[in-house]
């Protein structure tokens, strides 16, 4: 994996780049559909392979979700995730560490790792630094990540100063495992550590300068989108991106809205991840290039306009609405991929924008139209 920087805005930290891996280009800013189990819910590989449609560089998958179903045997047998999925672009697999944050009446967390119950039988499971590290190596991703704890919001200072020196041990176990092992499939994967400490000015900061002790190819923040407010996300964002190494690619885990995605950009982050897009789709909410509508409302009944003129103009409002009326799977799916396209036309748009020079100005206005509420 190699990142070269191409050009950053003259007016905020925004900055486009290029992240090269064994599987594929891609091109930064990026955002990164979210594929849990091996697949984006309810969105067929074509449009995300499709040049001319949603064309993801790279999509995401969760270790902690695979490892359990299919299992690691599976994978192995199938070649890791590229060849079970038969997808040829890069892939990202999260640790488990956000599930771990979620299975909090279900698991028991030690300075060794997390026993946890399965939430698909119950079975009992053991996640150490070492093991996450092997459970990856056979799921085979090109960009792995490392085990953490992602505390919770509201987070007592001192829980989140003793989570984060936990964190901070378990990424040497896993730079340690990692070192010790070879890729199973032939192809280079690169660790990423994670930086923790809540919202916490001087926590980020120590956890900031602890992860550099590790020389990475890239460094992610996490533990935000947590419920904190807005402000306390980019305020620990810019903290951090400001620490982070300026020729390496930084990733804000979890995060977000497509204002969030904007602000962040401002703030140097490169990568983003969220459910947002398909998840909202499956409950009839949809991101357009004109504002976000609730397609359930009665308003859109007979109104036969786009979903979106750019992006969707295929199908219209109360036809889309009609599907969610009448149970019909069509609705969902059509509202992910138009929030998949919306996303990956946001961040492109914003990757022009740097190129050009005019970002700035371009952020302001778009801002204010992709954020408000149509319904």
């Amino acid at each position: 994996m190699n990142f070269v920087l191409q050009h950053k805005d003259p007016f905020t930290k925004a900055r486009a780049g290029v992240i090269d891996t064994a599987h594929g280009r891609i091109q930064t800013p990026i955002f990164m559909p979210v594929g849990t189990a091996g697949t984006v819910k309810g969105v067929h590989r074509n449009f995300l392979l499709n040049k001319n449609d949603i064309n993801a560089d790279i999509i995401l998958g969760n270790t902690y979700h695979l490892y359990l179903r299919p299992g690691l045997d599976v994978l192995q047998k199938a070649g890791g995730i590229h060849g079970f999925s038969n997808w040829d672009r890069p892939v990202l697999t999260d640790s488990g560490g956000y599930q771990v944050y979620s299975l909090s009446g279900t698991r028991k967390l030690t300075d060794e790792g997390v026993k946890f119950a399965s939430h698909i039988d119950g079975s009992k499971h053991m996640f150490s630094p070492e093991r996450v590290m092997d459970i990856q190596r056979v799921i085979g991703a090109d960009i792995i990540m490392a085990f953490d704890e992602c505390t919770p919001y509201p987070c007592e200072y001192e829980y989140a100063q003793k989570s984060m020196h936990m964190t901070h041990r378990w990424l040497d176990r896993c730079f340690s495992r990692f070192n010790e092992t070879e890729p199973i499939y032939g192809h280079e994967q690169a660790l990423m550590p994670i930086v923790q400490g809540s919202v916490y000015d001087d926590l980020r900061k120590q956890s900031a300068e602890y992860v550099l002790k590790h020389d990475a190819k890239g460094y992610a923040i996490g533990g935000l989108s947590v419920g904190e407010p807005h402000e306390d996300m980019y305020r620990i964002t810019e903290l951090v991106t400001d620490i982070l190494p300026y020729d390496k690619p930084r990733y804000l885990m979890g995060v977000g809205t497509p204002e969030n995605l904007l602000n962040a950009i401002a703030l140097g982050v490169d990568m983003f991840d969220c459910v947002m897009p398909t998840r909202n789709g499956r409950n009839g909410n949809v991101f357009t290039t004109e504002g976000i509508i609730n397609i359930k409302n009665k308003q859109w009944a007979d109104d036969f306009e786009p979903l979106d003129s750019l992006l969707t103009p295929e199908y219209n409002k109360a036809y889309v609405r009609h599907l969610f009326q009448s149970n019909e799977m069509m609705g969902p799916i059509i509202a992910s991929i138009q929030n998949l396209r919306f996303y990956l036309w946001l961040v492109r748009q914003a990757r022009l924008r740097i190129l050009q020079g005019d970002f700035h100005i371009w952020k302001q206005s778009i801002l204010k139209t992709v954020s408000r509420k149509l319904s």
